[in-house]
């Protein structure tokens, strides 16, 4: 459901990574590592919101550089900055999405929002809510479309302990028939989830 193949991504001088070659069969995985290893720019690679240097990514069977909007139609992303559009409510975000996806909020996506208490807030423009809601809103956004490949970047930072549970069964639900891929420093989440615990050096 999701491949990377021999992906290099450098800055300035700098090799972040290189030759990182992987498949990903359904599941949930958690990069755990420290800062500096390149998990957030593997991620934002994946989720199409960052250019490699070298190499390619496979989503449902589709090549982001040669197919992007097909591939990104199959992916769903939580970025580590869910500030990117500040003038916008969480409402407006969530139909953007739909609109994209060509899909429909359905009962489950309110469900989860219900669950995640973001239902007040929906209304509110990304700028006047708490980190921990604007994740929430991207979060909810990621249920829509059934992706095939969920890229989340520190999912739980800010949301309280109730919504770390949500969150946690939610991975373990979508892990069933998807990819889960995220990075977090939260053991009590990666435990929760039964995420796999990998390491960007590993993908090779």
């Amino acid at each position: 459901m999701l491949r990377i193949d021999n992906l290099g991504k450098r800055y300035g001088d700098h090799p972040v990574f290189q030759g990182l070659t992987q498949t990903f069969q359904p599941g949930c995985y958690a990069l755990c590592e420290e800062d500096s290893t390149g998990k957030s720019s593997l991620l934002a690679i994946i989720a199409g919101a960052l250019a490699p240097d070298e190499g390619d990514v496979w989503i449902d069977g589709h090549s982001l550089a040669r197919e992007p909007q097909q591939a990104k139609a199959r992916l769903a992303y939580v970025p580590d900055n869910c500030m990117a559009f500040p003038m916008l409510t969480g409402r407006q975000l969530l139909e953007r999405v739909t609109e994209e996806k060509n899909t429909a909020v359905d009962d489950a996506v309110l469900d989860l929002a219900y669950r995640l208490d973001l239902e007040p807030h929906l209304d509110k423009r990304f700028e006047q809510m708490s980190t921990g809601m604007r994740r929430k809103v991207f979060l909810t956004a990621a249920a829509l479309g059934d992706p095939a490949v969920v890229i989340a970047d520190g999912p739980s930072n800010g949301l309280d302990s109730p919504a770390c549970a949500v969150l946690a069964e939610l991975f373990k639900t979508w892990s069933r028939d998807r990819v889960v891929l995220f990075a977090s420093y939260d053991p009590e989440l990666v435990q929760a989830c039964s995420a796999r615990a990998i390491k960007v050096a590993e993908l090779r």
